[in-house]
């Protein structure tokens, strides 16, 4: 899929910005790579964003877990089976439970086991509710309550996330658009007037001039990404 989406997009940028076979056996391997690495970023932006829906949802589990007078070792326990009901066996949130409750059947430290999960997802709010596990049981806080606080606004900062993503998704699709109009200019300019971008192909002045109009798409196409990558 990587190799037949490198092709096409190697093929435009070669024939619209060159004109040249030797453009396109340059920019080959480069968009490989580039959009290998693209991909693999998104795929684990969606893993990361799915894991941290579903541990929004663990928390309120284990909140009420810890509130129905569970240990925290136990809630974990408790809070696996109905998240396998919730998720099924090969859900993310599921996996990474059934991890954390196993070690921790071996004594091991639940704050680490969560840190250890942190590292691993990526989730801030997964670390946060570790610092705060290990700061309540330091003070003989009363967990249940602490869990139920924290899930509130884990809760809420998710809602907030899903907000905006929902406000940015029209200007997301405008943006796919606003990258492809350049491309589109140029097919209708050769299209009704054939001829009439040779200069550009043919002289050493008009291949610099597009070059440097190739640097210019592609960071006015990277600039467009950061924008709307809006982090909560």
């Amino acid at each position: 899929m990587v190799l037949g989406k490198s092709v096409a997009v190697s093929g435009l940028f070669s024939y619209v910005f060159y004109r040249s076979m030797a453009a396109f056996a340059l920019m080959l391997p480069v968009s490989g790579v580039f959009l290998f690495l693209r991909e693999r970023r998104q795929r684990l932006k969606k893993r990361k964003l799915l894991l941290a829906q579903q541990f929004k949802e663990a928390m309120v589990i284990l909140a009420a877990s810890l509130s129905a007078g569970y240990a925290m070792e136990n809630a974990m326990a408790v809070s696996l089976e109905e998240l396998k009901l919730l998720y099924g066996p090969d859900g993310l949130i599921v996996q990474e439970f059934s991890g954390m409750v196993q070690q921790i059947r071996t004594n091991r430290n639940v704050e680490q086991v969560l840190l250890e999960f942190a590292g691993r997802s990526g989730l801030e709010d997964v670390q946060n509710l570790a610092e705060v596990l290990g700061i309540g049981k330091r003070t003989g806080g009363d967990l249940g309550s602490i869990m139920r606080h924290t899930a509130e606004v884990i809760r809420d900062k998710m809602q907030v996330k899903e907000e905006i993503m929902t406000l940015t998704a029209s200007r997301q699709f405008e943006q796919k658009i606003m990258n492809m109009i350049p491309f589109f200019i140029v097919f209708y300019v050769e299209g009704t007037s054939p001829g009439f971008f040779d200069q550009m192909y043919r002289t050493g002045m008009g291949r610099g001039l597009m070059t440097l109009c190739l640097g210019l798409y592609l960071a006015a196409f990277w600039l467009s990404e950061r924008i709307l990558e809006i982090e909560v």
